[in-house]
């Protein structure tokens, strides 16, 4: 049995003994029967009005509970249309005053979602609006009557949060943008002269409205002032090259540099004021020693002319280089040459750099091959001859290398500009051909010279005998018949003289002559001029023997070293 049920017996057991204590009471009263009766439906009466009353309020509670309902699933479907949710449907099996409940704390739960979301909505309004104040910018298309969805707040939070970064970007922008401004007005001497500079320097920077349009003409003002500022170095930049160049022109004292040496850096205006005014000065005073102004721009030509490789037949083609009318035409027509040359060098710099070190390796080369043919080299000590044999295998490398490498560069060099690349007004291979043809001719011209002394040598030495190369003891001669003719390995010499006796007697050689050549006088020397069949020889000393080995294999390794490099035989 139910608590209720169990209640309800016991409310009608609580009447039951309530009517019988009345009866036992009436009766006690000695109150008559119809009074009894009487008294039993007033209270018959009384009872049921009460319970009648009590249930009209349980009635009326019913009521309001179901128009409670009504009203809120009315209510609940159209905040569930206005929140852009779902239909609520409540669970089948409650009970009225559950249903009630549960779709009122629904509601409520629907209104303060609805409230939530109007707030955000106006406060998300409200940083739209100032971003876009700032930026220049169209508002969120969103409707501010209607409830926003979920969707829509997410993606409206979205859409200030990029506003937001723009706005940041933009305000780093234009504060880097504005200080390079200032810098630049500064380094200028400029001064704002439009609204919209006044703004940008002078107003704060909050209040800068950061639109396109403003950013773009900011971005515009500072090409605008750095070209400016570009061309005001590069002028000062010329100016100052100019000035470099007219004070070694004109031998200006170092003194007088140093005291301009404050405006040689920066380009402000009145720098460049200062540059300018210097510049005219120096022109002036250049007018005033022309004719030094010229010999100095002359060596400078003269440098780049050997910078270049420039030949004698380059070089005079510029004639005004002869001329000695100095005047201001002539010195600008030696600007115009230099600034020429002076463009071709620095175009070609590199190719020009390696070439001359290929001719400082050369001019090496041929000093160590003086070296090795001077004799005295080999009174020195200390592993001089190891080094400078050395010395030279690694430069033959080196200078092997350099050509293979000069002439690939000078071939794509030929290449690119279809124009030959000239060395002292030959082509770079035939000025390397004609070197190494040089350095054959000397060393046949050497040879030569060598041979031919040798042979005047041997016939002095044939015609008068050679003399001792040291002093020997003089031995005691016997008795000797003047005029007696000796023989020598079957051949006979007459000696016109005693002297030519004594002197074969003291180990005198007698060479055989490879030319015929006459006496100095007509018979006192006819028979010595004779050529022998065959001459007694005294064998070499010692330590010319070794002298001329050395000296011979030296000259038959520079021989073979020089083949070694390509295209080019010795």
């Amino acid at each position: 049995m139910r608590k209720s049920e169990a209640l309800a017996a016991e409310a009608v057991s609580c009447l039951n003994r309530a009517l019988a204590a009345l009866r036992d009471i009436w009766e006690e009263i000695g109150i008559p029967e119809e009074q009894r009766l009487e008294r039993t439906d007033v209270v018959k009466k009384h009872i049921k009005s009460l319970l009648d009353m009590m249930v009209a309020e349980e009635e009326n509670l019913k009521e309001r509970l179901l128009k409670s309902i009504a009203l809120c699933r009315k209510e609940l479907d159209t905040l569930c249309r206005e929140l852009q949710l779902d239909p609520f449907e409540a669970e089948e099996e409650s009970t009225i005053l559950q249903l009630e409940k549960d779709l009122r704390t629904r509601v409520e739960v629907m209104l303060k979602q609805k409230r939530d979301r109007k707030q955000e909505l106006k406060t998300l309004q409200e940083q739209d609006r100032d971003l876009c104040d700032i930026l220049c910018t169209t508002h969120f298309c969103i409707d501010s009557n209607a409830v926003p969805s979920l969707e829509e707040l997410d993606r409206y939070r979205r859409h200030l949060a990029s506003l937001t970064a723009e706005k940041e970007r933009r305000r780093e922008e234009f504060v880097s943008t504005k200080r390079q401004i200032i810098l630049c007005m500064e380094e200028l001497d400029h001064t704002p002269d439009t609204s919209f500079e006044r703004d940008v320097v002078c107003e704060d920077e909050e209040a800068f409205c950061l639109s396109t349009d403003n950013i773009a003409a900011l971005q515009d003002l500072l090409q605008q002032l750095e070209a400016r500022r570009s061309l005001n170095e590069a002028v000062c930049t010329e100016l100052r090259s100019r000035i470099v160049a007219l004070w070694e022109r004109l031998q200006i004292p170092v003194e007088e540099r140093e005291t301009f040496a404050v405006h040689m850096t920066g380009s402000r205006a009145k720098t460049r004021k200062a540059l300018q005014l210097e510049v005219d000065r120096l022109e002036e005073l250049k007018l005033q020693n022309m004719k030094a102004v010229i010999l100095a721009i002359r060596a400078e030509l003269a440098d780049y002319w050997d910078k270049c490789f420039y030949s004698q037949e380059q070089r005079d083609v510029f004639s005004p280089y002869y001329d000695e009318d100095y005047t201001e035409t002539l010195l600008q027509l030696h600007d115009a040459e230099v600034g020429k040359v002076k463009h071709y060098y620095e175009t070609h710099k590199d190719l020009f750099e390696a070439v001359q070190k290929w001719e400082e390796n050369w001019k090496l080369f041929l000093e160590l091959e003086r070296k090795a043919t001077d004799p005295s080299r080999f009174a020195n000590r200390g592993g001089n001859l190891l080094k400078e044999e050395k010395q030279r295998a690694k430069l033959q490398k080196t200078l092997s290398k350099l050509q293979e490498e000069l002439e690939s560069r000078v071939q794509a060099w030929e290449q690119e500009r279809e124009e030959a690349f000239l060395v002292k007004g030959q082509q770079f291979m035939e000025y390397v051909t004609e070197q190494w043809q040089l350095y054959r001719l000397e060393k046949e011209k050497e040879k030569q010279e060598r041979h031919l002394k040798k042979s005047r040598q041997i016939e002095a030495e044939m015609m008068y005998g050679s003399a001792p190369r040291t002093p020997i003891k003089r031995r005691v001669l016997g008795p000797h018949t003047p005029g007696k003719v000796r023989k020598l390995n079957g051949t006979s010499i007459s000696s016109a003289t005693p002297n030519s006796t004594v002197r074969s007697a003291f180990g005198a050689t007698l060479y055989h002559s490879p030319t015929s050549r006459l006496p100095p006088s007509g018979g006192k020397f006819g028979q010595a001029a004779r050529t022998p069949n065959r001459v007694a020889t005294k064998p070499p000393r010692p330590g010319h023997k070794e002298r001329n080995k050395e000296n011979m294999s030296q000259l038959n390794g520079t021989t073979l070293s020089a083949r070694t490099f390509k295209g080019f035989q010795v």
